[in-house]
């Protein structure tokens, strides 16, 4: 397995901490405890969602859906490109996508300050790792988590909350994610990112 990419004091030079792991693992409300701790920005990166009627999309036959969970479903390229230009430019203009449609629906503009870090979160942020790392850009790389059944308990809360698919769809969904937990996270550590609490990844970005 790769080494996990540099830790604050690991040598790290670049400016974007990526905050991965499982869909309702707590990657938000980490990113949001940061910034109104040191004022960093968040980039959303489930904003680089393709919209429901893009070509290439995959599907789920488990779900007989899109699958949403799939980086496919994705946009990796436009992803690393928006960081890169905030990291180097102070700002980019982003999407505000809407689950509950399954398409962008409004553009937001971005700042950060010239030693800002700058948090990008996401169930895909894995996959930017690697880019992010070639051009200098990567500071640290982590892998939120919980117990699976903890995960699953806080996804369905908030998905149900912000009611972002009819609530069977979202337990089915749920029911999913949890039982493919371990492979996401393998994905992500072989991605190179560490794996994490958000209270012990908190306390090292902290610092």
């Amino acid at each position: 397995m790769p080494t996990p990419h540099p830790l604050p004091g690991d040598g790290g030079t670049g400016r974007v901490v990526v905050l991965s792991g499982p869909s309702g693992s707590g990657k938000s409300r980490l990113a949001e405890r940061l910034h109104r701790r040191h004022g960093w920005p968040i980039v959303r990166l489930d904003d680089f969602y393709k919209d429901l009627d893009a070509p290439d999309l995959p599907r789920s036959e488990e779900l007989g859906m899109v699958d949403w969970d799939h980086p496919d479903s994705w946009d990796r390229e436009a992803a690393v490109a928006a960081l890169a230009r905030l990291c180097r430019s102070g700002s980019v203009e982003l999407p505000v996508y809407d689950i509950s449609v399954s398409r962008a629906i409004d553009r937001h503009a971005v700042t950060a300050g010239p030693t800002d870090l700058v948090l990008a979160e996401g169930i895909f942020a894995a996959e930017t790792i690697a880019g992010l790392a070639s051009t200098g850009l990567l500071h640290s790389a982590w892998c939120i988590r919980h117990h699976r059944l903890h995960t699953f308990g806080l996804r369905l809360v908030r998905d149900l909350r912000e009611r972002r698919k009819p609530p069977l769809t979202l337990l089915r969904r749920g029911t999913v994610l949890m039982r493919r937990e371990p492979e996401v996270i393998a994905r992500h550590l072989a991605l190179g990112a560490r794996c994490a609490t958000p209270r012990v990844a908190e306390q090292a970005l902290s610092r």
